[in-house]
């Protein structure tokens, strides 16, 4: 689908998608069963057994004629390439009075230790495990992010959280001011707290070397999701909000790339897979052999009957959803809403 990019003349990190919204109100759903979320932004899940790796169900909503996808997404904490990517032919912007919109609220864990925050790039998504309190079980917490674009790919690896700040003032690196000052839209050396600070009221650093990675909020909320930012993790105001008071300094941070994942949950394997990210040379991110390398490291300690077939169905598709490889198609646990 091809995105109308327009120049904003307020400040911001770079190009910003523009999109003309029509927000009379967020959807209003009455759900089978009283499955309605009962929170706004990020989902949290009971912390599986270390040898289960599957949260959470996916979920089918009816639209009203005034919702975006964007619209539909933000308010159940999925942000814009995942309600795109797992709703392939719908309208971005205007769905249409009783579409069935897919919210793919069903995560795969990232294969990494389940401690801190840890960023996985192409699923444009943060998973925060934060440690439990005395005789409570523990829990993941997960959020829709944006991360680099093209030109400036955020850094993989692990680091920390090394200050907080609220109401932050944004110092543009100088790459970033030369970049604006080449596109005739300059820059100041400070950009001060409010509505014109592409921070947000929220900021935590990363240990990074040159010190101008962060996770922070945002003034242009529409385009979190999306590979946008000049590195940074870029949040929903909301999500950022509630983050930066659970989070404290010298969290563990790890930033992966895994386009692809598998997992279980119960007896059932599930495979996920996200689009390439936007100027990713490596081709080996994005194969068939890489899928395959994960359903195998999957089934070392465990057994069962992969559906190859099935497999790379799902591999063709990227939608971002986890489906299962082995076992029947757990339609059973799909949430499903009706006006």
């Amino acid at each position: 689908m091809a995105l109308y990019r327009w120049r904003w003349n307020t400040l911001e990190f770079g190009w910003f998608v523009f999109v003309i919204e029509i927000r009379v109100k967020l959807v209003t759903l009455v759900w089978i069963a009283a499955l309605a979320p009962t929170t706004v932004g990020a989902a949290s899940f009971p912390l599986p057994a270390a040898n289960d790796s599957v949260i959470g169900d996916v979920q089918i909503v009816i639209a009203k004629y005034e919702d975006t996808l964007s619209d539909i997404g933000r308010s159940y904490g999925i942000g814009y390439e995942e309600i795109i990517s797992a709703n392939p032919g719908v309208d971005s912007w205007l769905p249409g009075a009783d579409m069935r919109v897919t919210i793919p609220s069903r995560y795969i864990l990232p294969d990494a230790p389940r401690e801190g925050i840890v960023i996985n790039l192409p699923e444009h998504r943060l998973y925060y495990f934060p440690k439990p309190k005395k005789g409570e079980p523990a829990e993941v917490v997960t959020y829709p992010i944006s991360v680099g674009k093209m030109d400036w790919k955020t850094p993989l690896g692990l680091t920390r959280i090394v200050d907080k700040r609220v109401k932050p003032s944004w110092y543009p690196p100088e790459s970033v001011r030369r970049e604006h000052e080449e596109d005739g839209r300059p820059l100041p050396k400070v950009v001060p707290p409010g509505p014109d600070n592409p921070l947000g009221e929220y900021a935590m650093r990363l240990d990074i070397p040159g010190g101008a990675y962060l996770i922070h909020g945002t003034n242009r909320p529409i385009a979190v999701g999306m590979p946008v930012t000049h590195g940074c993790i870029r949040m929903f105001p909301e999500d950022i909000e509630q983050l930066f008071k659970m989070v404290p300094t010298k969290t563990p941070v790890r930033i992966v790339h895994q386009a692809s994942k598998a997992g279980w949950q119960g007896d059932v394997l599930y495979v996920e897979v996200h689009p390439p990210l936007e100027g990713n040379d490596d081709p080996e991110a994005y194969s068939l052999t890489n899928i395959t390398r994960s359903l195998v490291a999957a089934t070392k300690d465990r057994t069962a009957v992969v559906d190859w077939v099935r497999a790379e169905q799902i591999f063709r598709k990227a939608s971002g959803v986890p489906e299962p490889t082995s076992g029947d198609l757990p339609t059973h646990k799909t949430a499903e809403a009706r006006k």
